[in-house]
């Protein structure tokens, strides 16, 4: 996979752009001033939290925490943090947290702000076209970004307290205790068993935090995903284009857009896969298999694919949405709780809306339990995110048909559904928002 520079994330604070020590003093102050009388609330005193998993989704809650001045420490299997180069679509109700994090200045220098969304069939005839831009911004009060994964990841990073990220801690079971004590058991790969007062597991699709609450396993869609990056230089200049383009054809369909600032395309092209390798982001794939499906597409379809070197391939799966994920002391977040399949564009944006509710509803001193707080936050998040994972699988169904009168039917309803006011459900959706401070 091509590599892309990994670069510190900048953070946002209410004296303005700042970077370093002085950021984090300033943002941790701002939070002081909102949250300092929280040490108790509900006469309980607040628990220390232990995230498990260091993705989006738990670095996000690691931010959010720290805000509030409420302790957790982040365990993550992995020895050496790194992300696949892969591209990730931030619709405005992640960015607009994101912002409130102090995450501007990041996605300002390394993500790309999106002008439009552009569906086509595989020809080439046009279908539909989302305005975002300005737009998208005016009405939904944040832009539309395209960022690669490992600057997000970065910059996340950045929110994360020093010292309270561990790595190379891979856990094999989460426990609730019954007596008295931290109140959840923790025990790693390695034979260490730690106690802990609040678990939430952000550990993924294959989540052992999952575990507590049900024991099933990944789904096969029965579709696979081609991805990864192309330089811009090896591109025509129409690729630079702040667009999300698709376009959908028999069998399959193909999205790109640009991402580190502009200097590369991301690229995911997804296709039948008749038995899944596994669930994995990091399974090399056949450019030559990739261009044998889309090389005859139209216009930058046959540019993109034949300039790939390198590819990764994804075999998709999700879970059934859970109608409990909360108990006294342990929940689940991101992927852990509700592994969608990627044709919203929603995973990685959920994640992050739960995080933040997951944090608002932690701070709130009005519940008078842990357990109060979590059972309010799956309530908030359950029916939401079970919608969208219905509607990405359903997608699944309908982005693939050969061309023919069911083809037309569907193209005629998405230029009627193209609308920006049209996407109020997904980008309006407010999260968290009361307990974290505005930048100035």
């Amino acid at each position: 996979m091509l590599g892309v520079r990994r670069t510190a994330g900048l953070r946002e604070t209410a004296a303005g752009d700042a970077e370093g020590a002085d950021t984090a003093a300033t943002r941790k102050a701002v939070s002081k001033v909102r949250f300092g009388d929280l040490d108790e609330w509900g006469g309980e005193e607040r628990p220390h939290v232990s995230v498990v998993g260091a993705g989006i989704g738990g670095l996000t809650l690691a931010g959010a925490l720290s805000s509030m001045g409420i302790a957790y420490t982040v365990y993550e299997q992995t020895r050496r943090l790194a992300e696949v180069g892969a591209g990730v679509q931030l619709s405005p109700n992640a960015v607009r947290p994101l912002l409130r994090l102090g995450l501007g200045p990041a996605l300002r220098e390394r993500a790309v702000a999106i002008d439009a969304m552009e569906v086509r069939g595989w020809s080439g005839r046009p279908i539909a076209r989302t305005p975002l831009g300005a737009e998208c911004e005016g009405m939904y009060g944040a832009p539309y970004y395209t960022v690669h994964r490992a600057h997000l990841h970065d910059a996340l990073l950045t929110l994360v307290d020093e010292g309270s990220l561990k790595l190379g801690e891979r856990l094999s079971e989460a426990r609730e205790t019954d007596g008295a004590g931290d109140g959840v058991r923790l025990a790693f790969e390695d034979g260490t068993v730690r106690g802990a007062e609040l678990v939430v597991g952000a550990d993924g699709i294959h989540s052992t935090v999952r575990e507590a609450f049900r024991r099933d396993e990944p789904e096969f869609s029965g579709l696979g995903i081609y991805r990864g990056l192309v330089p811009m230089d090896r591109l025509p200049d129409a690729a630079r284009a702040p667009l999300v383009r698709l376009w959908l054809g028999p069998g399959g369909h193909f999205v790109c857009y640009p991402v580190a600032a502009g200097e590369y395309l991301s690229f995911a092209a997804t296709v039948p896969m008749a038995q899944s390798p596994g669930e994995s982001w990091s399974v090399p794939g056949d450019p030559e298999a990739l261009r044998q499906v889309f090389g005859g597409w139209n216009g930058l379809v046959a540019d993109v694919v034949g300039a790939v070197e390198t590819t990764l391939q994804w075999a998709l799966h999700d879970r059934p949405p859970l109608d409990v994920w909360s108990s006294r002391r342990l929940t689940l977040l991101g992927d852990a709780a509700h592994p969608m399949l990627p044709f919203m564009a929603q995973g990685a944006n959920q994640a992050v809306e739960d995080a933040m509710d997951l944090a608002a509803c932690l701070a709130d001193p009005a519940p008078s339990t842990t357990a109060a707080r979590l059972d309010r936050y799956q309530s908030l998040r359950i029916p939401r995110t079970a919608e969208i994972q219905r509607g990405s699988r359903g997608n699944a169904g309908i982005l693939h048909l050969p061309d023919g009168p069911a083809q037309r039917r569907r193209d005629a309803r998405m230029a009627v559904h193209a609308a920006l006011r049209d996407r109020a459900m997904l980008y309006a959706h407010e999260t968290g928002r009361s307990v974290l401070p505005t930048p100035a």
